[in-house]
């Protein structure tokens, strides 16, 4: 679509703007952005209150933005791993995962990533590309076509493939679009941005929008943390608490870390134990992710007994710990092993 707009990268201001070149009033962006994304439209001519005369104008200037969905695979948990092909033969993976009483999205924000976490997957071939706006917001845009969400809309975590803020516009910018009544018109209680903490990022984030905010921490101290996420090196775990203890959130909502337990690595009495320290006072919730095994690393998960003793005492020190077992490990699907079934 060389030289034509994608209607989809535009934010609501930037489509009434859009549109007023061609004489439009700004309410048609409110009924294209409808269009778009509550009704789904794939094409122009498919937003039928518009005069057939404003369609063809619009026609020649833009168009209404897709991924083509590969595959879906089904595990036997239910999660469902879709495969998406970009216009430039690229993949994308995103991951639907049933909870007790919500389903959840898992989507991604870039292609490969250039994070280079030791224990995942997606980053070990680096990042190819970031993804646009159309093609974050499409996996949602399917994903809810498919499962005709009509009643309760899933939960969603931009923690799929790739660093979102490292795609901070793009991410930012599909975010708003999924909290606009005119857009998906998500809760910011339903949307979660993952993050392996980049510091002025996270700062910007937090006077940009009002979601929830999940830190993969993985590690309570510099030296494990400089082994298995480079990223630790620029922004220290010091760094990295003090700017989490002074983000801003409502009385509601809590700072979630994820820590993924590998065995032999993070996973000792000792670790938990500074891991406590480092977090005391800090009113948040800690998500204890067993490592999922795959080939391209010889991390291993730890035996249940050593996930229990860690977990008990974080328990013990008054933190609320779940473990978190990942849906999806028979297909691929599970944290850290997004980017397998492309290339």
């Amino acid at each position: 679509m060389s030289g034509k707009q994608d209607l989809k990268d535009l934010s609501l201001n930037e489509l009434e703007d859009f549109i007023s070149t061609f004489g439009l009033k700004p309410y048609r962006a409110k009924q294209i952005f409808k269009w778009l994304f509550q009704k789904h439209a794939h094409s122009i001519d498919s937003m039928t209150d518009l005069s057939k005369d404003i369609r063809k104008e619009l026609s020649k200037n833009c168009y209404v933005g897709h991924l083509t969905l590969k595959r879906m695979d089904q595990s036997k948990d239910n999660s469902k791993k879709f495969l998406f092909e970009t216009s430039d033969n690229n993949g994308i993976e995103s991951v639907l995962i049933p909870e007790r009483n919500h389903w959840t999205l898992c989507i991604s924000t870039q292609i490969g990533c250039p994070m280079k976490c030791k224990f995942c997957y997606t980053g070990e071939k680096g990042l190819l590309r970031n993804l646009s706006v159309s093609e974050i917001l499409n996996q949602v845009g399917t994903v809810l076509k498919i499962g005709e969400f009509k009643e309760k809309l899933p939960n969603i975590v931009i923690m799929g493939m790739g660093e979102p803020l490292s795609n901070y516009d793009n991410t930012v910018k599909s975010i708003q679009t999924l909290l606009s009544q005119w857009g998906f018109n998500f809760s910011h209680r339903k949307v979660t941005v993952s993050t392996v903490g980049l510091v002025p990022q996270m700062n910007q984030l937090a006077k940009d929008l009002p979601v929830n905010l999940a830190i993969s921490l993985n590690a309570p101290n510099n030296k494990i943390r400089n082994r298995i996420m480079p990223i630790n090196k620029k922004f220290p775990v010091e760094e990295l608490i003090i700017t989490a203890k002074n983000y801003p959130i409502s009385k509601r909502k809590r700072i979630t870390f994820e820590y993924i337990l590998i065995k032999d690595i993070n996973d000792s009495d000792e670790n938990a134990y500074e891991l406590a320290e480092i977090l005391k006072g800090f009113p948040c919730k800690i998500n204890l992710i067993p490592f999922n095994e795959h080939h391209a690393t010889i991390f291993k998960q730890p035996d249940e007994d050593r996930i229990t003793k860690f977990r008990a005492i974080l328990l013990k020190k008054k933190f609320t710990a779940p473990i978190r077992r990942s849906k999806g490990s028979d297909i691929a699907a599970a944290c850290g092993q997004l980017g397998k079934s492309i290339g």
